[in-house]
């Protein structure tokens, strides 16, 4: 007889299982996508990639643009490792150089399907593709303003989070730059992410801050 402890082994190993089939069908996927473009790649290529009938593709994701978009979402969220806490968690310096040399790490590791998705134009003007963008431009901003100043990112100032969303523009491009163009080393990409932000944070912000308040 199936005891009830029994029963829920059973749910949690399927749904591992689950996990794992689609951790690894969009694995396949996001490097089909990012060696050709997406007109060029097919369902079928996908599921056989992967190793995987096209029915069970269908049931995980829909259709190619349902999957297209799950690649995408999948590599513009940040993994939670990346702004673990720093062991001198109280030293905003420390916290984002760790932050910065595990971000240059990932996309390093990743370099294709990072090029390929962070130079999509593929759909111009896209509300869903905007729509994901967006929702990690602000996770990531939420995760460096608490490097810079811990507890709730919500209490953030306006001009904050305006800078730290701006950072974030200039973070993909020296990174693009350095992938692409290797005009930096991987040394100097690193001291340029990290004290470009802590510049702004500590000369720059307090400046528009007092704009504002000057203004009102």
């Amino acid at each position: 007889m199936t005891g009830p402890a029994t029963k829920a082994s059973e749910r949690r190993w399927t749904r591992l299982e689950r996990d794992e089939r689609r951790e690894q069908i969009l694995s396949c996927a996001r490097r089909l996508f990012s060696e050709r473009h997406y007109g060029a790649v097919s369902m079928g290529e996908v599921a056989e990639a992967a190793g995987v009938t096209r029915g069970l593709l269908h049931h995980y994701f829909g259709s190619k643009r349902d999957l297209y978009l799950d690649v995408v979402r999948s590599m513009l969220t940040l993994p939670s490792s990346l702004f673990a806490e720093a062991g001198d968690g109280n030293n905003p310096e420390v916290a984002l150089a760790e932050a910065v040399d595990r971000w240059l790490k990932v996309v390093s590791s990743n370099r294709e399907p990072f090029l390929a998705v962070a130079g999509t134009q593929e759909f111009g003007r896209d509300p869903e593709m905007e729509a994901i963008a967006e929702e990690a431009r602000e996770r990531s901003a939420d995760q460096v303003i608490r490097i810079l100043r811990p507890g709730d990112p919500s209490g953030a100032s306006t001009e904050l989070r305006a800078m730290v969303r701006a950072y974030s523009g200039f973070v993909l491009a020296a990174t693009l730059d350095w992938l692409e163009r290797g005009q930096l080393t991987r040394v100097q990409v690193e001291e340029l992410l990290v004290q470009g932000l802590l510049q702004l944070y500590r000369e720059v912000l307090p400046r528009l801050e007092r704009l504002r308040e000057a203004a009102a």
